[in-house]
């Protein structure tokens, strides 16, 4: 199983959480350019090397008109990390605004990206809109983003999403997070550390301050963890195969910088959650339609059990096989094309085989052939719709296009 483990004891920044899990990746340079290609309004993305503390990482950078976003704690260090206001910039500049809707044109309608992609930013996105909303006591639909704070925070959290995704850990883990300690000025005065928005979306998780003066953990940073993090607490065992540094722009006592770990763990077993419900009044083309989305939105496995429920009534059982990192989404998608009124949750651990899969060069053209094999066994299968386009154009059999397949194989 492979595990991303995220050390947050300098606290954690989208921008710094996005630079992290950059340096995990075999060529970030590309990756540079990929997130240049988005296209994200006025943004640009930068990849430079920077040490903090005698330790070497990266520092990505995210201009927006030319410029970095700028706002200063009350001892004068820079706490921004993506950190966005729902109201005037600090130094009384006027700006335009950007509320949710404009936020979600732009991710939707405007970037290229996988709509699991897009989902998952909106989802980050809308963790600190729900958290100004609580702090300033503002309704959700009227919390409005300086335009420079709004296209920076879509910068980091669009990295990070993509991130993650092009990583695809089966586990996310994240350390307690140090928040910081002192006081921070923004838009509606000197607040304390950590900031409200911070503290609202850090709800459930540990976390704790410290002699640092400053905003180590930023409503940004804090929302990517609160996401993406299947649970907080200590490293486990673990393989480790890659680590990457992100670094903040100020320095400190202690090296400004979110640490990201990835190995592998366990004795092959496989982390999944089963996601399941019990649906009486769906149609069958309904179920099947709601099945083909599931999987297309992550899920392993999507397969229906037919049940009898209350009053006698016929029913289907639900149930969705995923990865613990894409249960949320999947939960969400659950209730958006069924009918259902509750999900339920439970967690598995499944033995696999190792698989494969190569393309072979026949007389009737490629044909994919799977192996699979571990613990005492080895099987291999040819590609089903291989073989039927076989069957097809020649006019045989199932049966009779896998022993062409195997023959032409050979």
């Amino acid at each position: 199983m492979k595990i991303l483990y995220l050390d947050c004891s300098m606290g954690a920044a989208g921008d710094m959480l996005a630079a992290a899990l950059l340096e995990l990746l075999p060529d970030p340079d590309a990756f540079v350019d990929e997130l240049n290609g988005l296209n994200i309004p006025g943004v640009q993305f930068k990849r430079e090397p920077a040490v903090k503390c005698g330790v070497t990482g990266t520092r990505l950078t995210v201009t927006v008109g030319g410029a970095e976003e700028e706002s200063h704690d009350v001892h004068g260090h820079e706490h921004g990390h993506g950190h966005v206001h729902s109201h005037e910039h600090i130094h009384g500049h006027e700006h335009r605004h950007s509320g949710m809707g404009d936020i979600e044109h732009i991710v939707r309608d405007h970037l290229a990206l996988p709509d699991r992609v897009k989902d998952r930013v909106m989802a980050v996105y809308g963790l600190i809109a729900q958290a100004e909303s609580r702090a300033h006591g503002t309704p959700v639909a009227e919390v409005h983003f300086h335009e420079v704070g709004a296209m920076d925070a879509v910068a980091d959290i669009t990295a990070a999403c993509l991130l993650m995704d092009r990583l695809a850990p089966d586990e996310v883990i994240a350390s307690p997070v140090h928040v910081g300690s002192g006081q921070v000025r923004c838009a509606h005065g000197i607040l304390p550390v950590p900031a409200p928005a911070t503290a609202h979306i850090l709800r459930g998780a540990p976390i704790y301050g410290g002699h640092i003066e400053g905003e180590l953990c930023t409503p940004t940073g804090a929302a990517l963890l609160k996401h993406f993090a299947t649970r907080f607490g200590p490293m486990p065992p673990m393989r480790l195969q890659a680590v990457g540094y992100g670094c903040g722009k100020k320095d400190f006592e202690a090296a400004n910088c979110l640490r990201a770990m990835l190995g592998e763990a366990g004795d092959g077993a496989d982390e999944v959650c089963v996601l399941s419900c019990n649906l009486d009044d769906m149609t069958a083309e309904g179920v099947g339609f709601a099945a083909e989305r599931l999987l297309e939105a992550g899920a392993l496995d999507v397969y229906t059990i037919p049940i009898g429920m209350k009053k006698s009534r016929p029913g289907v059982l639900l149930q969705v096989i995923c990865r613990p990192r894409d249960r949320e989404a999947l939960t969400e998608a659950m209730f958006r094309h069924t009918t259902t009124l509750g999900v339920r949750e439970s967690a598995c651990r499944r033995h696999v085989l190792d698989r494969r899969v190569e393309t072979l060069d026949t007389p009737w053209g490629p044909v994919r052939r799977k192996t699979s094999g571990g613990h005492g066994v080895c099987r291999t299968k040819y590609e089903y719709e291989d073989l039927a386009r076989i069957a097809r154009e020649r006019g045989v059999s199932l049966d009779e296009a896998r022993d062409l397949a195997a023959g032409g194989a050979e």
